[in-house]
């Protein structure tokens, strides 16, 4: 038994770290979760400037990703109508409507120039095999920017979940350069399908924000519905609206969907009902105004952290500079190899040294004639001198190429390198400033790039203030009691006691000074002669001071019971007098006078007496009446 509880234990764990790590929850160093690394991988490789169809795609990034075509499609399709990393052509669905893609075979997609600027560089990418041994994948991309806060992450991991919201990639890169030059940064949240948002709680991506659809109330029998709330589609806000409509929190005519290119959905008001007083109820009972919670949990080092915003801005400022300082310092080798074959080049050609080689009959003479010939120009061959791999590449020059060189072009070409290599000097001791330049071309680009809208912000940010769900709902129930049956209700035939509203509770005091909160029903029997009734508000019922006058069973003396109700459990009974007990007043006003009529007994010479109902202090719910005479009562009088 302890055997198969270790290997279910192992199991489990390798399972759950496999679901963290390698499907649901995005790497913190290029923003990606695996599937979506491998459909950019494949797109890489497939990449000959023209478009591919999404099927193809499919098939290749199937040598990498083990887990079937369907979630490679999906998860291509997502990151496509993110609108910029691929290119795409051909119908990929709605993200308004949520309308469903065409079949792979019918659309087309590319990897764009963005996403070869910020991913691509295969020489700083280091590689993995993938699941099959037979092809090499990337373990992570050296993004250049913080994709995980750009496109918005969401996913459900084996006790853990992460849920990003996307930013407005213009201002990410803003605050990237401002983290670089040690300045102060805020990021919010911007959505695909504008909207408006709430970000006073938003936390720096540990809190909350609060989403608007973005409603347009110029007609006042109409209203225009131009953006949507993230997270919505149109059919999902439609339908929000009916159920709305169905419970009678909104009274609206007929709606419309005219969506296109940009969301139009129209409400036509009902007779009476005007487009201001609508507006309320929709952001209260309607996916008009949502709250979305946000945890920002990313892999770092292997590992699933929580971050802030700042945070990833942060991390990614500084791997940027790392990736720059590493690209140029291969960029400055590969200058430096080519100067140098360059230059081995010209001493080979321009001295005539290929002339010495003709004589010789064997490959190891050759060899020696070649570093022989390179002796007298050791100087301008420089410090690395002539190595074996040199004289392999000289001797494998064309003639054709020997008999057309040009010196003057030859020249040039090595002024131009050693340009660029003072250039890359320059960048490696400036290395922020680098930086910072090659963040003002990505939005350079980005701006000058109508496809992605030149970047500009679509959601605007604003503050809302809070829709009060019971001030919006009409109170138009109206609760009815029948004294003499003992019913209550909206379906009741009695004498209407209160007016309330779907959210309203009702409180009852029933005869014998038993009292409950309860859900207004259609029809409930509490019994006759009800003390009280009314709607339990809180605050209305906490600021009243309940006064209960009663008297015991078998001797008739007369108790009085000043208390507030402070709470209760919905449909607990509660009671404010012993048992017992007979209540001969129950009444809510902070001063009254009573009087008490007692039985005639011998010796008894007082029959009545007058009492001040605020001459007795307000105690507890739970405390003791106070006695009012030890004589026996016969009745109560009480003044109005």
């Amino acid at each position: 038994m302890a055997y198969i509880k270790s290997i279910f234990e192992k199991n489990f764990l390798e399972y759950a770290s496999y679901v963290i790590r390698d499907r649901a929850i995005p790497e913190l160093d290029d923003g990606l979760k695996p599937v979506q690394r491998r459909i950019l991988h494949s797109l890489f490789e497939m990449d000959d400037g023209k478009f591919h169809k999404v099927a193809n795609v499919v098939g290749h990034c199937m040598k990498y990703h083990p887990h079937g075509d369907a979630s490679i499609g999906d998860a291509l399709v997502t990151l496509a109508n993110k609108e910029l990393f691929i290119d795409k052509q051909g119908n990929f669905g709605n993200i308004l409507t949520g309308d469903r893609p065409s079949a792979a075979r019918y659309i087309e997609c590319r990897a764009t120039p963005l996403a070869k600027d910020i991913f691509y560089n295969p020489k700083l990418t280091n590689y993995t095999e993938s699941y099959d041994g037979r092809n090499k994948e990337p373990l992570v991309f050296p993004a250049k920017i913080p994709v995980v806060i750009v496109i918005g992450a969401e996913g459900i991991a084996v006790g853990m979940s992460t849920k990003i919201l996307p930013h407005n990639i213009i201002e990410t890169l803003e605050a990237e350069k401002a983290c670089l030059a040690g300045e102060k940064f805020e990021l919010f949240p911007d959505f695909p399908g504008g909207g408006l948002v709430d970000v006073s709680d938003y936390q720096d991506g540990g809190g909350k924000v609060v989403v608007r659809a973005k409603l347009d109330t110029d007609d006042p029998k109409r209203i225009l519905i131009r953006e949507l709330p993230y997270g919505s589609t149109t059919e999902s806000l439609i339908a929000s609206i009916e159920a709305a409509t169905k419970a009678g929190r909104v009274k609206i005519q007929s709606i419309n969907d005219f969506t296109a290119e940009n969301a139009e959905i129209e409400i036509k008001l009902a007779r009476g009902v005007y487009a201001e007083e609508t507006v309320a109820a929709l952001f209260a009972f309607t996916e008009c105004e949502q709250t979305v919670s946000v945890n920002l949990l990313v892999i770092k080092n292997d590992m699933p952290v929580v971050m802030t915003v700042t945070d990833i801005v942060r991390y990614h400022a500084k791997q940027l500079v790392a990736v720059l300082t590493k690209e140029l310092e291969i960029e400055k080798k590969e200058l430096q190899d080519k100067l140098h074959l360059r230059t081995l080049e010209r001493i080979f050609i321009e001295e005539r040294i290929y002339k010495a080689i003709e004589s010789q009959k064997t490959a190891e003479n050759v060899r020696k004639a070649v570093l022989k010939g390179f002796v007298p120009f050791a100087k301008e061959a420089g410090p690395r001198g002539v190595s074996e791999e040199d004289v392999e590449h000289l001797l494998k020059i064309p003639i054709r190429r020997i008999s057309l060189y040009d010196i003057n072009k030859a020249r040039d070409e090595m002024d131009e390198i050693k340009a660029r290599i003072k250039a890359v000097n320059a960048h490696l001791k400036n290395i922020i400033a680098y930086a910072m330049s090659f963040i003002d071309g990505i939005i350079g680009k980005i701006k000058a790039n109508a496809e992605l809208g030149s970047g500009a912000r679509k959601t605007v940010i604003g503050k809302f203030e809070k829709v009060d769900v019971k001030e919006v709902v009409k109170k138009d129930l109206e609760i009815k009691y029948d004294n003499a049956s003992g019913y209550l209700g909206t379906a009741v035939n009695g004498e209407t006691v209160a007016r309330a509203s779907l959210f309203d509770r009702v409180l009852i005091i029933r005869q014998n000074g038993s009292w409950m909160v309860q859900d207004i029903q259609e029809k409930v029997f509490i019994g006759e002669k009800a003390w009280w009734i009314g709607i339990a508000d809180k605050e209305a019922i906490n600021a009243l001071t309940f006064t209960i006058i009663y008297k015991e069973n078998e001797t008739n003396i007369a108790f009085i019971k000043r208390c507030a109700i402070e709470g209760w459990i919905m449909n607990k009974e509660y009671s404010f007098v012993p048992e017992n007990s007979v209540v001969l007043h129950i009444d809510t006003r902070g001063k009254f006078v009573f009087t008490l009529r007692y039985l005639p007994k011998p010796r008894i010479k007082v029959l009545s007496e007058e009492f001040k109902a605020q001459s007795f202090a307000v105690k507890g719910i739970k405390a003791a009446g106070a006695r009012l005479s030890n004589k026996a009562v016969k009745k109560i009088e009480v003044k109005k």
